[in-house]
C-alpha cells in the first residue's frame, strides 16, 4: 500500500503542476483549466471529486502523510506565494516580532476563542518531517513543528452544522487595478482533525520565516502546497463558501484550481 501511496501521489502532484503551470504561462490552447463550464475543465473536476471520495473511502481518514528522516533534508524550505504581506496590520505585528499577534476561531462553534503566539507555543506541540509538494511541479522535505488543530477545535465545540474550515490570511493577492484580495484556503472537517494538521509556527528548529508563513501556517499534510495557507489570522467554521471570495473555497481555486487538492 505504501509503494501505491508514493505512485500515486507523484502522479498527482505532477499533473497538477504540469496543467498549473500552463494556467500560469498564460498558453491560449490551455484556457479551458480556467473556465468551468468548458466540458474538459469538467472532466478534470469530476476525476478530482473521484480522488477525494477514493481516499477517504480506501485511504482512511486517519491515514498518516509520509514521514521522513532528518538526514533527508538537503535544503531549506522553499517558499511558496507570497513572501512578506505589506497589508497594514501584518507590518504592525511584524514590527513588534508579533508579540500582539492573536489567532482566532470563530463561526460555527459554541465556544470561540482567541489564542496569543506565546499561548500556542505553550500547547503540546507536534513535530514531523514531510514533504511539501508544490503544484508548480517541486518538492522540499522539511521539519514542521506546531500545535495540532484538531485539539483546538474540539475545544471551541464545533456545531453539528459546520461542514468546512476556512483559514483567513494577512497576505493580499490583489493587484493595482483589481483591489484587495486577501488570500483564504479551507479544508473539510476530516482534513482540520487529522493528526498531521497542525498550526506551525517552527521550521526546521527554527522559528517560522516570514517567506514561509509566519507566524503561523497550516500544514495539511496529505494535500498540494496551495491547501497550506500561510499568515493565518482566523479559522472559521462554515457551512458553505457562498460568503468568501467567488464561492469556490479558496483564492487558488477562484481562479481555477480544484479545491481538493489532496495527494
Amino acid at each position: 500500500m505504501s509503494k501505491l501511496m508514493v505512485t500515486r501521489r507523484r502522479f498527482l502532484g505532477l499533473s497538477a503542476a504540469g496543467a498549473s503551470s500552463l494556467v500560469l504561462a498564460g498558453c491560449d490552447q490551455f484556457d479551458f483549466l480556467g473556465d468551468r463550464e468548458n466540458q474538459v475543465r469538467g472532466v478534470l473536476s469530476k476525476a478530482n471529486d473521484l480522488t477525494y471520495h477514493v481516499q477517504r473511502a480506501l485511504v482512511g481518514q486517519q491515514a498518516l502523510a509520509r514521514e521522513y528522516s532528518e538526514s533527508e533534508i538537503r535544503q531549506g524550505q522553499r517558499p511558496n506565494g507570497s513572501r512578506d504581506p505589506d497589508t497594514a496590520e501584518y507590518l504592525a505585528l511584524k514590527a513588534n516580532d508579533f508579540a500582539d499577534y492573536r489567532l482566532k476561531i470563530t463561526g460555527l462553534v459554541e465556544n470561540p476563542a482567541s489564542y496569543s503566539l506565546a499561548e500556542l507555543r505553550n500547547m503540546p506541540e507536534r513535530t514531523q518531517i514531510t514533504r511539501h509538494d508544490c503544484v508548480e511541479g517541486w518538492s522540499c522535505i522539511a521539519k514542521w513543528t506546531g500545535t495540532q488543530l484538531g485539539p483546538l477545535l474540539d475545544a471551541a465545540k464545533v456545531k453539528a452544522n459546520a461542514r468546512f474550515i476556512v483559514f483567513h490570511c494577512y497576505d493580499d493577492m490583489g493587484s493595482l487595478f483589481s483591489g484587495p484580495e486577501l488570500y483564504y484556503e479551507s479544508c473539510d472537517l476530516v482534513d482540520g482533525h487529522h493528526p498531521q494538521t497542525i498550526l506551525a509556527y517552527g521550521l526546521n528548529g527554527q522559528t517560522l520565516p516570514v517567506a514561509n508563513g509566519a507566524p503561523v501556517r497550516v500544514r495539511i499534510e496529505r494535500a498540494l502546497g496551495y491547501k497550506q495557507p500561510k499568515y493565518v489570522h482566523t479559522i472559521e467554521l462554515v457551512d458553505g463558501f457562498s460568503q468568501f471570495g467567488k464561492g469556490k473555497g479558496g483564492y487558488w481555486e477562484d481562479h481555477g484550481y480544484d479545491w481538493y487538492g489532496g495527494i
